[in-house]
């Protein structure tokens, strides 16, 4: 296990070590971090890109990870433990000057199921939220003590810089769903907060901590919203338990397209919640700077290739000769593969694609939706396919032309129908930056969007650090090389609201 704690001492020498990049006091706690830090949703120990990424992450200067025991079911934190153990054994770098951040919450996966059992064996986590099929939520006291020492096994250390509550207004939402009154709801919510805040001071005192906070999506909402988390009771319930507490990080969304982190006045003396947190000294962790979430849309900030659309006639034909080509596997393979009635249908019923595409292939959404639907739904039910025919003993002479056939067409349809999305992805990108040009000159010098999206985010007073989904080698470069240039930092409420305004 790897002992200790991120420093002030070692924080403020990596930062030296790397000084063509910019850092941050992170308020109060005299640790210094990279204005960019290493987003790991989504991020898993079983895939190699992403453990180069972060070793070069690492290496280069940026010195604050953030994860959840949630993440990959585990995966991304055994995964930082991994990288961490060999950069640390070898000296390259010290655990002191690396600050680590997870969080603690959700149960799925394997905490799923853990619950589960211990419902079966009568001993169930207290204070449970049901939020779904295969998902709960909870933050009472000995759910978090369970969570924190499987996160620091997984991670391979003696302890955490910060431990955060996860989307706590999970609670919110059940309440609201359950009929209770708005009323009863937040005071049981902030009760809950409380009890946590409590039982996390004691992790302090035992020193498997050394601050903690909250992670939540509704820090930016409207006041009114019956989700809504008030920093300013949060911070109330800190100060009740000591004037000395340890509540110094939050964690909300914000980014080109969602500005309510600064354009919302939702607290009592009409302050945004950044505004509050600067004034309190609370480190601020911006997260989906990259992700914009509008009308329930998913909307990347980055730069999009230009590219010419195919017409409705190329698409349409495109998706006739797939459709085709799923009609030849229907009259003339399948029946040569002597399959059970049951096998024969899972078989037709995987492959058949070019149908939902003619019926679908225009209300797709986004480009970014699209992309999520060709990798993680068409392309795996066509590679079952594929891979079914090919591995049966002695399979008819027709299967393997088809198979390549196949494959060609199904490549031709997805490039035509992608070309359409890329386009308007293109033409959405292109709107974006003219208008964030035109909100602050700072941010017009960044060269392309998402460098533009993390220039606006870290050169705003209040965000101590910008949360960036660093999955590749080459999005870590992309962010180093903004993080190499200077911009001022300042208070920008103006840029934001003109932000805000162009997009009404």
């Amino acid at each position: 296990m790897i002992q200790g704690f991120a420093t002030p001492e070692s924080t403020e020498t990596y930062a030296r070590e790397h000084s063509s990049l910019h850092y941050e006091e992170l308020n109060h706690t005299g640790l210094l971090v990279s204005q960019a830090g290493f987003g790991c949703y989504r991020v898993d120990v079983s895939i190699p890109d992403h453990e180069k990424a972060l070793r070069r992450a690492l290496l280069a200067g940026v010195n604050l990870i953030d994860t959840s025991s949630n993440y990959s079911d585990g995966g991304s934190e055994r995964l930082i433990g991994a990288v961490l153990e060999d950069l640390v054994s070898s000296g390259r770098i010290s655990r002191e000057s690396v600050v680590l951040v997870s969080k603690v919450g959700y149960l799925q996966g394997q905490n799923y199921e853990l619950s589960q059992k211990r419902k079966r064996q009568g001993n169930p986590f207290k204070e449970l939220v049901r939020y779904a099929d295969g998902l709960e939520h909870c933050i009472h006291p000995e759910f978090l003590e369970d969570q924190l020492t499987r996160s620091l096994e997984r991670l391979g250390l003696t302890g955490l810089d910060f431990y955060l509550l996860h989307n706590p207004e999970y609670f919110l939402s059940w309440a609201h769903k359950t009929g209770l009154s708005s009323e009863e709801a937040r005071r049981e919510y902030y009760a809950r907060i409380k009890s946590a805040f409590q039982y996390l001071e004691t992790e302090v005192t035992k020193g498997r901590i050394s601050f903690y906070g909250i992670s939540s999506n509704t820090f930016p909402s409207p006041a009114a919203d019956p989700e809504f988390t008030s920093l300013e009771e949060v911070w109330e319930i800190a100060q009740s338990l000591s004037s000395k507490h340890h509540f110094r990080l939050i964690q909300l969304p914000m980014n080109l397209q969602e500005t309510g982190g600064i354009t919302a006045r939702n607290q009592s003396g009409g302050q945004s919640v950044l505004q509050l947190a600067l004034d309190k000294q609370i480190g601020v962790l911006i997260n989906r700077p990259l992700n914009a979430i509008i009308a329930n849309r998913l909307v990347r900030l980055a730069e999009v290739q230009a590219t010419k659309p195919a017409s409705a006639e190329e698409i349409s034909q495109r998706i006739n000769d797939l459709i085709s080509s799923e009609e030849a596997l229907v009259q003339k393979i399948i029946p040569e593969l002597n399959l059970t009635p049951p096998l024969q249908a899972q078989v037709l019923d995987q492959a058949a694609t070019g149908a939902v595409l003619k019926q679908h292939w225009q209300s797709f959404g986004t480009y970014e939706r699209w992309q999520e639907l060709e990798e993680y739904y068409f392309g795996p039910r066509i590679k079952g396919v594929v891979q079914f025919l090919e591995q049966r003993e002695s399979p008819p002479a027709s299967v393997l032309p088809w198979i390549r056939s196949h494959q060609e067409l199904l490549g031709s349809a997805f490039r035509a129908i992608g070309s359409v999305y890329q386009h308007q992805a293109a033409e959405k990108s292109t709107q974006i930056k003219t208008q964030v040009s035109s909100a602050d000159a700072d941010w017009a010098e960044a060269e392309t969007l998402s460098q533009m999206a993390l220039r606006a985010l870290r050169s705003t007073s209040g965000i101590t650090n910008v949360l960036v989904g660093m999955r590749q080698e080459s999005y870590v470069n992309d962010v180093l090389e903004e993080l190499g240039r200077s911009v001022s930092k300042k208070e920008r409420t103006e840029s934001w609201h003109k932000l805000q305004e162009m997009q009404v």
